[in-house]
């Protein structure tokens, strides 16, 4: 990667981040910066694969889960502007299984315990997550959770076009439109590209994304002559403490050979490899002066909040985030927070579960890429750390 001399001090960052691999938070980690078009900032820190000492390089692959529902919005927002989707249609009218949706009632015990719901899902629904629909990932113990685990909701042998045949038979958290949780929702969009393009998701996403964009190395599983490129992946021996300084090596997560063969399932919501490099361009493509896939119409609608004045957004177990609204597809910080950089008022991110985390300030036209495979490592004390330091080193 060709880093641009800047004016910038960015050097604090790389001892930074070595501490979280000194002391055994992160395996390795690799952070990146955009100002505008140039790569003004590149470090990579620890490593690849602890046991098999190798060290984290610029062309490692990461498993970037949620940094899928970035590309799928993308392919959404796409199809709008060809005029073959609306933002506001009815879901339903593709996917007819999943109109005339039940709702659970209020403190449901059980799955029968449903009423109508008032609207239809639509395609900004989905994109918000504002929809009804749950995950069955997070929120251990409650009603929806024991039924989307029950009828394997997140599975991957299944193709897209079962999820929704699954999901049909299963209600709501909520009516659509009336609050806001992170759901499989994304997983949903990409059917719906599906439906509506006529091609299969990966199909669609290499064509019409990955390949204009350069991202050569991103793609739903990687092929063998890339497998030594490929990261390990670890885990905090205490699952509730994000600072444990111990790792484990997972092996088989999600599932055994995960990314290492063609699975029936292109998820939309969480099933990409990529590289940094990759993910650079894909950032550059939200800046000005970037090789774009969307209008630019369409890139200032998806990082604008779309949730109502007052919400914000929250996690089981975790709770509410201070200051942040949804856009289509990311974040969006109304108010920076204990963990935001004074400046980030408009910024555009989100992440994956394993530590993959990128951000956008159309304000100040730069942009920040983290790359690391911890799990549950998504908005973490490292990337809260890099983010900050990043901002005070160029809007001093």
């Amino acid at each position: 990667m060709i880093i641009t001399p800047s004016h910038y001090d960015f050097s604090a960052i790389a001892p930074a981040m070595q501490t979280y691999v000194d002391r055994k938070i992160l395996s390795g980690v690799s952070s990146a910066i955009l100002s505008g078009q140039d790569l003004v900032h590149f470090h990579a820190a620890g490593w690849a694969d602890i046991e098999n000492q190798i060290p984290l390089r610029h062309d490692h692959l990461f498993r970037v889960f949620s940094n899928t529902k970035l590309l799928t919005s993308m392919a959404i927002m796409q199809l709008i502007e060809q005029g073959k989707l609306g933002l506001d249609d009815p879901v339903e009218i593709y996917m007819p299984q999943l109109g005339q949706r039940q709702v659970l009632i209020p403190g449901a015990t059980d799955i029968s315990q449903t009423e109508a719901a008032r609207s239809a899902i639509t395609v900004r629904q989905l994109l918000t997550h504002t929809s009804g629909l749950s995950y069955g990932l997070l929120d251990h113990g409650s009603t929806i959770y024991k039924a989307y685990v029950e009828r394997k909701v997140l599975n991957a042998f299944e193709p897209l076009s079962e999820l929704i045949n699954i999901l049909e038979e299963l209600p709501l958290s909520f009516h659509p439109g009336e609050r806001w949780e992170y759901s499989i929702a994304t997983d949903v969009l990409s059917r719906l590209v599906e439906v509506v393009s006529g091609d299969n998701f990966d199909v669609y996403l290499h064509a019409h994304i990955l390949s204009r964009l350069g991202m050569n190395d991103t793609s739903f599983w990687v092929p063998p002559h890339k497998h030594e490129r490929l990261t390990a992946y670890y885990a905090g021996t205490d699952p509730m403490n994000v600072l444990n300084r111990d790792l484990k090596r997972l092996e088989k997560s999600p599932y055994p050979e995960a990314f290492l063969k063609p699975i029936p399932r292109f998820s939309g919501g969480g099933g990409l490899v990529s590289s940094m490099h990759d993910m650079l361009a894909l950032m550059r493509s939200f800046l000005p002066g970037g090789h774009a896939v969307l209008r630019p119409e369409s890139i200032r609608l998806m990082m604008q909040n779309h949730l109502p004045a007052g919400w914000g957004i929250a996690f089981p177990g975790v709770g509410d985030v201070p200051g942040k609204g949804f856009g289509l597809g990311g974040a969006v910080t109304l108010r920076p927070g204990e963990n935001d950089p004074a400046d980030a008022e408009g910024e555009f991110e989100w992440g994956g579960i394993a530590g993959t985390h990128w951000w956008i300030s159309p304000r100040h036209n730069i942009a920040g890429l983290l790359m690391t495979q911890r799990q549950m490592a998504f908005w973490h004390p490292y990337s809260f750390e890099f983010k900050k330091l990043a901002y005070a080193a160029m809007l001093k």
